[in-house]
């Protein structure tokens, strides 16, 4: 067989490689979600500051959920100084707004990623109420923050869930390259992840989330690597298509690391914390904190690996155990995972 048959037959192989790997997904192409994406981004955009008044009364009766949030929670104002605030706000950060409203003049692409996701949360959950999608664009570091402090780009109610554009303009964009903001918002290591790509995986956490609470408080250092791996897992569900590199915040050459090197982090880890439910904060900060590479590893390795890690036990004990429904998995105790999946990469 010459080179050029070698060729065409791998390529055919891989074709078909790919092929399979999506048939792993469930089917549905018979479930339905007719997902609302509101612009209050574009909307606050077209204030008029010669009539702000009456552009704020129409704001607020077109979003009377975000509105109060909007004002209170996100600029900080409050109603004595709501229309000094805005008129600061307006001109302070005009160059966001307006990047975000170009760089989204478009939600086709999003609007179809998130209904899909939305149809496998639907697959497996067939009661869960959608929430409908709100852009808006906030301050530079206006961060939601989850219950366990982790900050976060977006956040959920009742009614909708937000995602805050000023944080998916680009990983090039000039106010991430700032060295303020590098210093005090957030270091290039994560700015690099403010990029349109992620914003469906960030915001999918959220629903993650919703469905199964972090339970972390006050455990020890593998339990909240299972419990971090079990949000991983269940976010896999609703996007099994999307890449881990988008998934997990990894680069793809931080992902091909883990890979390569599981039973060196596995052997560290149960080497190096001959407690594995130590509670010792620079241990939890080392393997589940946010940072460019783990410091008791590799530089080449990811910051919070231990989300990595427990997500390989869980799929591995989800693979051991594939009669156990996906909420079964879910509230299987950590300790009772560990021990039955019998995690020992090499």
């Amino acid at each position: 067989m010459n080179m050029k048959n070698i060729l065409a037959v791998s390529l055919l192989i891989l074709f078909f490689s790919c092929c399979n790997d999506k048939t792993k997904a469930p089917d549905i192409s018979g479930i339905k979600v007719n997902l609302v994406i509101d612009r209050f981004d574009k909307d606050f955009s077209d204030l008029d500051t010669a009539d702000l008044e009456r552009g704020l009364v129409s704001l607020h009766k077109k979003y009377p959920g975000f509105y109060p949030i909007f004002i209170r929670n996100i600029l900080g104002l409050d109603s004595s100084s709501v229309k000094e605030g805005i008129t600061r706000f307006i001109n302070q950060n005009k160059m966001v707004t307006d990047a975000a409203v170009s760089s989204f003049q478009n939600t086709e692409t999003i609007h179809h990623d998130f209904e899909k996701a939305f149809r496998f949360v639907k697959y497996y959950y067939p009661d869960y109420k959608v929430p409908g999608v709100l852009l808006f664009a906030g301050p530079p570091d206006a961060f939601a923050r989850k219950q366990n402090g982790e900050m976060v780009t977006g956040f959920l109610t009742n009614e909708f869930l937000g995602v805050g554009l000023q944080f998916y303009l680009g990983k090039e964009f000039p106010m991430y390259k700032d060295q303020y903001y590098i210093a005090n918002i957030a270091p290039q290591y994560r700015s690099r992840r403010f990029d349109k790509e992620f914003l469906v995986a960030d915001a999918m956490k959220l629903i993650a989330d919703d469905i199964y609470p972090e339970k972390n408080t006050d455990k020890g250092l593998i339990e909240q690597m299972i419990e971090k791996g079990k949000q991983l897992w269940l976010l896999d569900k609703f996007l099994p298509t999307v890449h881990d590199s988008i998934k997990t915040g990894y680069t793809r050459q931080q992902l091909d690391w883990c890979s390569s090197n599981e039973g060196l982090i596995w052997n560290e880890i149960i080497t190096t914390e001959k407690d594995l439910y130590t509670r010792d904060p620079l241990t939890l900060q080392n393997y589940l904190g946010e940072a460019p590479f783990t410091q008791s590893l590799s530089p080449s390795s990811p910051g919070n690996i231990g989300q990595w890690v427990g997500w390989q036990i869980v799929k591995m004990f989800a693979e051991k155990n594939s009669s156990l429904k996906i909420d079964e998995v879910l509230n299987t105790d950590a300790k009772k995972i560990l021990e039955m999946a019998k995690y020992k990469p090499k």
